[in-house]
């Protein structure tokens, strides 16, 4: 049953939770000694893209669930002093201003999970720093573009209907398989309201292809419900079945998208994000598409 608009019912979102604790085992042994999450999209690491839409959308307050090989990305986000006088005796104030503005991007705090225990036991680190407050949670292999403006929608929504409420994208029925899919209701054009929610169907099984992508607004009462979630497979508990105890209480809403997302989750979906990017750059666009061009012909795909 759809419930009405609940205008100013919640504070403001002004935090998020990067979780960023994974193994990264398909990206080994580059993932061995260091985060995947620090692997760079051209010149900047997939983190830093994260980091960047939060703020993008209003959040200033960032907690980045860290694991034992993650120290290179408390690093990037602190003032390296060294680096900073060189880069100023050596006239390069672009760079300069570039390292430097990296640490007052957002208030950014760091916590380690411990336990790798799936991404609803990461989330669940988060309590203590999130409190009362609404939140986002933004996996760490994905990230928007900016023209894509999708975490700010889902901030209005949550303003608006005071609930949580889930990212949604369009995907073949054969791929649904990989994803959490949602049940919908239509409410307006990119907007629905979820009435169930299924962790990676079976295609003959699966309610729509709408499947769940990596950003998330969620009201504080998610805790609660990760508390009780049924450890599954390698003890992990799963945020799918949180989101689905949660629906039991209170509407879960969905704001689906077209386009404007970068995976970086595989290698296959990590170079075609290289790909795009550098294209998008005025800077590289004429001289790399020159040499990809040459490339294709020298491997045989013209």
């Amino acid at each position: 049953m759809r419930e009405s608009p609940a205008v100013n019912a919640t504070s403001p979102v002004r935090k998020a939770v990067i979780p960023a604790a994974g193994f990264g085992t398909r990206f080994l042994p580059a993932t061995k000694a260091q985060a995947k999450e620090m692997l760079p999209i051209v010149d900047k690491p997939v983190i830093q893209y994260i980091v960047e839409e939060a703020v993008a959308a209003g959040i200033d307050d960032i907690l980045i669930i860290t694991g034992f090989t993650k120290r290179s990305i408390e690093d990037h986000f602190d003032r390296q002093f060294e680096l900073e006088q060189a880069l100023a005796e050596s006239g390069k104030d672009a760079q300069l201003a570039e390292v430097v503005d990296l640490a007052d991007l957002a208030d950014i705090h760091f916590v380690r999970q411990g336990e790798r225990l799936g991404l609803g036991h990461a989330i669940s680190v988060a309590r203590k720093h999130v409190g009362d407050n609404p939140f986002v949670v933004m996996l760490g292999d994905e990230f928007m573009s900016p023209r894509a403006d999708l975490l700010a929608k889902m901030i209005r929504t949550h303003a608006q209907y005071g609930r949580s409420v889930l990212a949604l994208q369009e995907v073949e029925p054969e791929e649904i398989s990989r994803y959490g899919c949602a049940k919908p209701e239509r409410i307006s054009d990119g907007l629905v309201q979820i009435l169930d929610i299924v962790e990676k169907p079976q295609v003959s099984e699966a309610p729509s292809n709408l499947a769940v992508m990596g950003r998330y607004v969620f009201t504080p009462e998610i805790f609660d419900k990760l508390e009780h979630v049924e450890p599954g497979v390698g003890g992990e508990i799963q945020l799918t079945d949180a989101i689905a105890m949660l629906l039991a209480d209170q509407a879960v809403y969905g704001v689906t998208f077209d386009d404007g997302r970068y995976d970086t989750g595989t290698i296959p979906a990590y170079l075609e994000t290289i790909v795009d990017l550098a294209l998008e750059r005025d800077d590289l666009r004429d001289d790399f598409a020159a040499y990809l061009r040459s490339a294709l012909d020298r491997h045989g795909f013209a």
